[in-house]
């Protein structure tokens, strides 16, 4: 599926622009926030071509898709209005736990930075490389230019957290990019190093370095947000385009320096404190924690809440001991995803574990995880063994990151500083006993390991019609998510009576609250999607009265909904009925019925299978 195609799909499934409140992207996957959960359709989205997995953590519904997602977000943003101004809709009151918000906030801030971070840092690393070796000297201009390239991003980052900031709390970004420039105006630097007294009308004031912090910055924007609301509510039109800037200036600047500044570098040299004494009460047990913990924490995004403390690390004591253990269970997940490339016999498996690795290699292991160790769990586990050991050796060799960016093999420079070769030892570690570990454990392999043998009935399976009513290709579906088969194969049809009975016998695997959707697995594995009539979800149960529960075993006619048909045809909805059979991947062809009309329990497809036997599920 093409990028346009797939934004559009994504923007469907997720309820539309309406029903989006934010949205952002990391390295592999869309973060939305969505304002109903419900009109989100988790299921199509999973069967999107070029969609990975669906993640919900930390408030946010995070679709991932790989290597391609900047360009998709770009594709939403040129479709949609989402880039343009409602990421900040903060008319729509935040929800969920604290914990949650907490890690929406931060990931909104920094993910925009990581991939210049990553940049910056990579020539940072280089540079050291070059210097040591005898390449270039500090002395030289062309060191000179080369370092203020790969530097000034830390050094003016206050001035890139204003403006995330600006945008995730909905602040004028102008303002909170004049109050992080004020944090580092020559003047203060220099009153800073003079060490004379600073006061402000008779209230002192301790003044701290802010070039290359993190926390001040953020407090500032976040409280200074509220003071700009205030002042545009209640100054007159007529001039509080320039009060309101003017009274933020005037009250933000002097309470930062006097308040949010201290407290945050505090606070960040206070964390910095703690961790350090971790690492020297233990460094090898701190290294293996940090090592076997750190991707559970990713699944659940709760890493976000530790990546301000690694990047406060490097941006103001120049070095940072929690980033090199975390390399440990990158490159130990990548190795589970070679293990079971070797391993398997299933040739779809393979491929996939393969160029997950190979993403993985490079600092990316959402495919090699969510795709391949984690559903497999035997092999996720082995990586989280093998991350440990790994994390062990690199906090016994003191280890540390100089620069931001995601562990991979480019990113190895910003490692080079005190115990490198621990480091290159430690995720070599990591990367080998992982492949071991999982090639001998192994794992439920979707193939069975003896010879294939051809299916005996190759006759193919009949999927009933659980309507009654005129057939028409999905094409003729107003909904483009159906029409383009991005949900998978299959036929619409028109009702004439607002009865819908099971196609098959199997288990109810989706039965919406809202009554208009169901998914059936088939005894045979063929899961099939029932959505009856377009954007009926808006209805929130009207008209419809469901007869099955999630879960519930279903023979063939069995009813699993009644509607009222004619009530729905009144209030304007398209009544056309998709049925798909969202896994035809495993299916050799998907054949229609030629019928122009047909009756409930009526033949409508026929299911072909593979002249071999494959049980690819799992996958």
């Amino acid at each position: 599926m093409n990028v346009q195609s797939m934004a559009k799909n994504i923007l469907a499934c997720v309820g539309g622009e309406k029903n989006v409140v934010s949205l952002v992207h990391c390295a592999t996957r869309l973060r939305f926030k969505l304002k109903d959960r419900s009109k989100a359709d988790r299921e199509a989205l999973e069967n999107t071509d070029g969609v990975v997995t669906v993640v919900e953590s930390g408030g946010q519904f995070q679709v991932v898709i790989g290597n391609n997602v900047p360009e998709v977000y770009k594709e939403i943003g040129r479709i949609s209005q989402l880039l343009e101004g409602s990421a900040a809709d903060h008319s729509q009151k935040e929800k969920g736990s604290l914990a949650g918000r907490l890690v929406d906030v931060v990931s909104s801030i920094f993910t925009p930075l990581l991939g210049v971070m990553a940049g910056a840092g990579i020539l940072k690393g280089l540079l050291l490389i070059c210097t040591n070796a005898g390449w270039l000297s500090p002395e030289e201009t062309t060191y000179t230019i080369l370092y203020a390239a790969a530097d000034s991003l830390f050094y003016f980052l206050p001035l890139l957290l204003a403006v995330t900031a600006a945008k995730k709390f909905g602040a004028n970004p102008f303002i909170a990019l004049t109050i992080a420039g004020a944090l580092i105006y020559p003047t203060i630097l220099e009153l800073k190093n003079s060490g004379a007294q600073t006061e402000f009308f008779g209230i002192p004031v301790v003044l701290m370095n802010y070039t290359s912090t993190v926390i001040p910055i953020i407090l500032a924007v976040f409280v200074m947000s509220y003071l700009e609301r205030l002042c545009m509510r209640f100054i007159h039109e007529s001039v509080k385009n320039f009060i309101t800037p003017l009274i933020c200036l005037t009250v933000m600047v002097p309470l930062t320096l006097i308040v949010f500044g201290p407290l945050g570098v505090y606070t960040g040299n206070g964390i910095a404190a703690a961790i350090l004494s971790v690492f020297d009460l233990s460094p090898i047990l701190a290294g293996a924690i940090i090592a076997a913990l750190w991707q559970i924490l990713v699944i659940f995004g709760i890493h976000w809440g530790i990546v301000p403390v690694i990047l406060n690390n490097i941006a103001v004591h120049g070095k940072d001991y929690i980033k090199p253990a975390t390399a440990a269970a990158v490159f130990a997940q990548t190795g589970a995803a070679f293990g079971v490339m070797l391993k398997t016999k299933n040739k779809k498996l393979k491929a996939l574990a393969g160029s997950a690795a190979v993403t993985g290699i490079f600092g990316i292991t959402e495919p090699a995880v969510y795709g391949v160790t984690l559903r497999l769990k035997k092999p996720f586990v082995c990586g989280v063994i093998s991350a440990a050991a790994g994390g062990a050796i690199i906090g016994y060799s003191g280890s540390v990151a100089l620069a931001s960016g995601a562990p991979g093999l480019l990113t190895i420079p910003i490692f080079y500083g005190p115990g490198f070769l621990g480091f290159i030892i430690g995720i070599s570690v990591s990367f080998v006993l992982s492949i071991l570990l999982t090639y001998i454990v192994g794992f439920d392999d979707p193939v069975e390991e003896t010879k294939e043998q051809p299916v005996e009935n190759s006759g193919g399976e009949p999927i009933y019609s659980p309507l009654q009513g005129e057939v028409l290709p999905l094409t003729e579906v107003s909904d483009k998510v159906f029409a383009s088969g991005a949900l998978g194969e299959g036929i619409a049809v028109l009702p004439s009576k607002g009865v819908v009975t099971a196609p098959a016998d199997g288990i109810v695997t989706t039965a919406f609250p809202t009554g208009h959707a169901y998914g059936i697995t088939s005894e045979s594995g063929a899961e099939i999607l029932i959505h009856i009539g377009m954007d009926t979800v808006r209805l929130d149960g009207k008209h419809f009265n469901s007869k099955v529960v999630q879960g519930q075993k279903v023979k063939r006619g069995d009813i699993l909904a009644e509607f009222d048909l004619d009530a729905l045809k009144e209030e304007g909805f398209d009544v056309k009925t998709p049925i798909i059979v969202t896994n035809s991947g495993q299916y050799t062809d998907i054949i229609p019925t030629d019928q122009k009309k047909v009756k409930t329990e009526e033949q409508i497809i026929t299911l072909i299978s593979s002249p071999w036997e494959e049980n690819n599920h799992e996958i």
